[in-house]
């Protein structure tokens, strides 16, 4: 479980395909605390430290990850955004996610204002209950927002100059492709509903 509190990006320095899987493997400044086995959101996505040395380490994409995320976009120099997992007596400063990416969405505009900047996203939705919410949370890229603009298959968000610079929205711009998951609560009220009126 995490936060959508980006840590740092991470730069990718080495891809390997594997049939139909991709070992990522990335550089960061707490690359020597972490363990094998140890869970990490990628952009969003949770993957599982596979091998690591002093200066990098490798977690691998299978194909149903590269499916649904943007991660077999990436290409070496790229950054990704990071977060650790939770800890039971952490502060929850964004809102909780799971690090299951949804589907991934597409930037149609990016919007400069006087220190801060609105990203839209559009997208198709791939299930009746992957929606938006006015002022409610959204995770993009792993990093937690607050969303504006909501509509049936678009939403914009507002990215203040700290988390412009610190996680990857500085690279974003019309046309990239990022990962999206939707609220965990919003998914499950919306299914409730639907199986209530369904009945």
């Amino acid at each position: 479980m995490f936060s959508g509190i980006v840590e740092e990006t991470a730069k990718v320095v080495k891809l390997e395909k594997d049939q139909e899987n991709i070992h990522i493997t990335m550089e960061c400044s707490f690359v020597n605390e972490l363990k094998i086995d140890q869970s990490i959101s990628h952009n969003g996505v949770c993957l599982t430290v596979v091998k690591k040395t002093s200066n990098d380490y490798t977690v691998t994409a299978i194909k149903e990850t590269l499916e649904k995320s943007n991660l077999g976009l990436l290409k070496v120099g790229d950054k990704v955004n990071l977060e650790r997992s939770l800890k039971i007596d952490s502060l929850l400063d964004g809102h909780l996610v799971q690090g299951h990416v949804d589907q991934t969405v597409t930037c149609t505009e990016v919007k400069e204002a006087e220190g801060s900047w609105y990203y839209t996203f559009e997208y198709e939705p791939v299930r009746d209950d992957y929606i938006t919410v006015e002022k409610g949370s959204v995770s993009v890229n792993g990093v937690s927002l607050t969303v504006v603009n909501s509509e049936e298959k678009s939403f914009q968000v507002a990215i203040i100059p700290y988390t412009y610079e610190v996680t990857n929205f500085h690279q974003i711009k019309k046309g990239t492709v990022v990962n999206i998951e939707f609220d965990v609560i919003g998914k499950y009220i919306a299914r409730i509903l639907k199986q209530q009126l369904g009945k």
